[in-house]
């Protein structure tokens, strides 16, 4: 996907006719946790608590446009995907399916029913939900919105824009890769406004396909178990997101899931932010390499806050009990 800048800007334009741009503020405390100049992306400040609310936008705009989904639309997610689905189909009257693994967070399946959804479990991870979701299009004629897309990809651009323009000359920035969108939209918008920010994916150790996938050059399914980090809980990489991020990433770092618990606190600690598990990898990362970005200006994107309250008080309460 080679988007220019004017197709990211329109659909910059259909994301900001329902939400305010998100703010990115250099907090000092994090600065100098990291020992160097940080910009983080607030993400988590969206009405669904996640920037997949951007992507879901701009994609049933052009549903509503285009006269398809009258029949309803389905779904995979393990959460925040699938609220942007069900906030964008709730504004058009599209009756929304969404099919979650079993286990899958408990806030994040109520914050889908609120916003009027079919919550359907099924399977043991996100690949098995969505190879469901696939079932169910056919045999109920509906709409599967799948969870990477260019319509996806150009909406989650609008917070890309936000952010290399409100921070300007930006050394690196770290995106957490769950199927994709997050990244392939900072490389979009970065080679749109004609930067050269590094992008540097992050995964998790405990889904590390995107990263095994990266080294060798064609897409390796790897089985994920990561406990913490569900927005990152990949099996099998998308083949077109993955061309992308080979194309054009710098690197992928991996991170644990202890690594991630200590950028939740992090966070909290020095911006009082809460942060899901993939919401703080780009910090665990950065943390990683400290070493690597100090005396740059990096950004960091907090790409989403629903952790389950029982979740984010044993993350917290871990470090007391050390």
């Amino acid at each position: 996907m080679q988007a220019t800048l004017a197709e990211l800007e329109a659909a910059a334009r259909i994301v900001h006719a329902v939400m305010p741009p998100t703010p990115q503020y250099r907090w000092p405390l994090l600065c100098e946790q990291l020992g160097t100049e940080v910009w983080l992306k607030h993400e988590n400040h969206t009405q669904v608590g996640a920037f997949k609310i951007r992507g879901g936008l701009v994609y049933f705009d052009h549903l509503a446009r285009n006269g398809h989904a009258q029949r309803g639309v389905v779904s995979a997610t393990r959460g925040n995907h699938g609220q942007s689905v069900g906030f964008a189909a709730k504004r058009h009257g599209i009756q929304a399916t969404i099919v979650v693994p079993f286990g899958n967070s408990r806030e994040k399946n109520a914050a889908m029913r609120s916003l009027g959804v079919e919550l359907i479990e099924y399977g043991d991870d996100f690949q098995a939900a969505r190879e469901h979701a696939e079932s169910l299009a056919d045999e109920r004629n509906l709409h599967m919105v799948p969870s990477f897309h260019p319509l996806l990809i150009a909406g989650v651009a609008s917070y890309w824009l936000e952010f290399f323009t409100a921070a300007a000359d930006l050394h690196t920035v770290y995106v957490p890769i769950g199927q994709g969108s997050g990244i392939c939209a900072a490389i979009a918008a970065r080679d749109a406004l004609q930067l050269s920010t590094e992008i540097v994916g992050v995964v998790s150790t405990g889904a590390p396909a995107y990263a095994l996938s990266f080294a060798q050059g064609l897409p390796i399914e790897h089985a994920v178990t990561t406990q913490l980090a569900d927005g990152m809980a990949c099996r099998k990489p998308d083949p077109l997101a993955l061309a992308i991020i080979r194309r054009s990433a710098q690197r992928i770092v991996e991170v644990s899931d202890e690594q991630i618990a200590s950028a939740m606190r992090t966070l909290f600690q020095c911006t009082h932010q809460v942060a899901e598990g993939a919401g703080a990898a780009a910090c665990a990362a950065a943390a990683q390499e400290s070493a690597h970005i100090r005396g740059r200006r990096i950004g960091l994107v907090l790409s989403g806050g629903n952790v389950d309250r029982d979740v984010f008080g044993s993350v917290l309460g871990s470090v007391l009990a050390g």
